[in-house]
């Protein structure tokens, strides 16, 4: 049995929260430099290198590399083995998201519904959390924008309509969503399970390296199918029309039951964060 100090576990999220926020991962600006030289619009080429100085900056300054820093969303893998000490898992995540986002400056975004009075300290945090073997704990933080979040949608396909539906329902879902995420996008499409697991599916699809294929090969292919008639769409980055709409679109799926054919959409915007410790 391995034992982790509450304490502990908050101020290293508190350092994930502002690593995360303030440095874009490699995959991310390497996705941008590729799009760049696929893109035929020459307004779009210069998108690509604002977006490049600006997460030069970011990094430099230790500043923000979006004025959203969204939502703070963690997956959690927690090890059978842990035993946490000092309080609960929970509360030290939300411990360190205050300490993370007040200590780097970063937005608080977190308000009720309805008052719309902010919780000024960008908690609660939303937590996914699995029971995993052994005795470690893996915290992936992606904070998540509300532009881009905005744009998310679920269909409850019949099983019937198949792959040409599936398809279908993620272009159109760009489509509509148009300029509102940001583009260039990341497509994270989550198929099967329920409900409410093709949506935690299709968020989970966004944590992937940008552009790497589902090892799956008949998967692969139909992300890559899906995000060629993406970039048809001519939406283009930032909305600007172009060549380059998405990066890549990344798909997660599971069995679901024989009468249903779940799908969600989830979008980020070009500012792709995640990022992840292991205690």
């Amino acid at each position: 049995m391995k034992t982790l100090q509450a304490q502990e576990i908050a101020a290293a999220v508190a350092a994930l929260c502002q690593d995360v926020n303030f440095r874009l991962g490699d995959d991310v600006r390497a996705a941008y430099r590729q799009a760049r030289g696929r893109e035929a619009s020459p307004l779009c080429r210069e998108v690509y290198d604002i977006l490049e100085e600006n997460a030069s900056i970011a990094e430099d300054q230790l500043l923000a590399l979006c004025q959203d820093t969204g939502c703070a969303v963690f997956f959690l893998e927690m090890g059978q083995e842990i035993h946490i000490e000092g309080g609960s898992l929970a509360e030290a995540i939300n411990q360190g998201v205050r300490r993370g986002y007040g200590e780097g400056f970063l937005r608080k975004s977190m308000c009720d519904p309805f008052t719309r009075n902010n919780t000024g300290d960008n908690t609660p945090a939303i937590i996914h959390t699995d029971i995993v073997p052994g005795d470690s704990l893996r915290i992936v933080f992606a904070p998540k924008g509300g532009g881009s979040e905005n744009m998310s949608r679920i269909a409850m396909l019949k099983p019937a309509q198949g792959k040409a539906a599936v398809r279908d329902f993620v272009v159109e879902s760009v489509s509509l969503a148009g300029a509102n995420p940001c583009p260039p996008t990341v497509v994270g499409v989550g198929i099967g399970g329920n409900f409410e697991r093709a949506a935690l599916l299709s968020k989970k699809a966004l944590l992937r390296r940008v552009g790497e294929p589902h090892p799956e090969e008949a998967i692969a292919a139909f992300e890559a199918d899906i995000l060629e008639s993406i970039n048809r769409l001519g939406i283009g980055a930032e909305g600007f029309g172009g060549t380059v709409t998405s990066l890549a679109v990344h798909i997660e799926l599971q069995p679901c039951h024989i009468a249903s054919l779940p799908v969600a959409v989830n979008l980020n915007c070009h500012a792709h964060r995640h990022g992840e410790i292991l205690l």
